[in-house]
Order: C-alpha cells, then sequence, then structure tokens
C-alpha cells in the first residue's frame, strides 16, 4: 500500500506525458496532494473545477435512473488529456485522481491502466 505522496510520485514518473496530478475531495474541492502542474497551470484550481464536473455527471445519471459508477472521465482539449478517475477503494469515498496529461506524449489506454494500478496500491 502507498500513501498520497507516493501514489502522486508514482504518476508523474511511471505514466508518459504526465504533467500533473491530484488527489482530490469532490465533496468539498480540496486538494489533498499535487504533484507538477506549474505557473501556468495551477493544479489546485482545476481540481476544485473538476468537482462540478463529476458532481454534474453524478446528478445527471441519478435523474437518468442509471445504477452504474463512474469510472473515469476524460476530457480532451487541444494539447492536454485530463483524466479524472473516482477511486472506489476502502475509506476513499468521494475522492479522485486527477491527471494532466501532455496529448503528444500521451498514451490514453496505457495511462488509464496504470492510473488504475495506482488506485489499487493508494491507501487513504
Amino acid at each position: 500500500m502507498a500513501n498520497t505522496e507516493a501514489s502522486l510520485k508514482e504518476a508523474m514518473s511511471s505514466i508518459e506525458g504526465a504533467t500533473g496530478v491530484a488527489l482530490v475531495d469532490y465533496t468539498s474541492g480540496m486538494a489533498l496532494g499535487t504533484l507538477g502542474g506549474g505557473k501556468d497551470f495551477n493544479l489546485e484550481v482545476a481540481a476544485a473545477g473538476n468537482t462540478d464536473v463529476i458532481r454534474a455527471k453524478l446528478r445527471t445519471m441519478e435523474h437518468l435512473g442509471l445504477k452504474e459508477e463512474i469510472e473515469d472521465i476524460l476530457i480532451t482539449l487541444g494539447t492536454q488529456y485530463h483524466l479524472i478517475r473516482l477511486l472506489k477503494t476502502r475509506g476513499s469515498n468521494g475522492l479522485f485522481l486527477y491527471l494532466v496529461l501532455d496529448a503528444s506524449r500521451a498514451n490514453l489506454a496505457m495511462a488509464r491502466h496504470q492510473l488504475k494500478k495506482i488506485e489499487a496500491e493508494l491507501e487513504v
């Protein structure tokens, strides 16, 4: 099992094209940990904003009567991919991993696979 800091470091080092990663509580919008980003990309602001994306999708699923769970949400931009993975491990209710990828260097299938592995090893 890995703690938050180790998991964020693992994401940045093992996922090709990763430029930022955060562990976020979507009930409060608060980032519990961040790594990467920079002066041109504030991960804490992006993490807080993406809580609204999750809340909206959960509300829509409820209105539609969908009884499934969200695995991940992908947002594609011109030069970036934003991957939001809701955590399902014990003790992680209301948390998600938020990964920012450089679209020119990233492999989405491998990023999803690696993020799922990191989730399984994360202990909150």
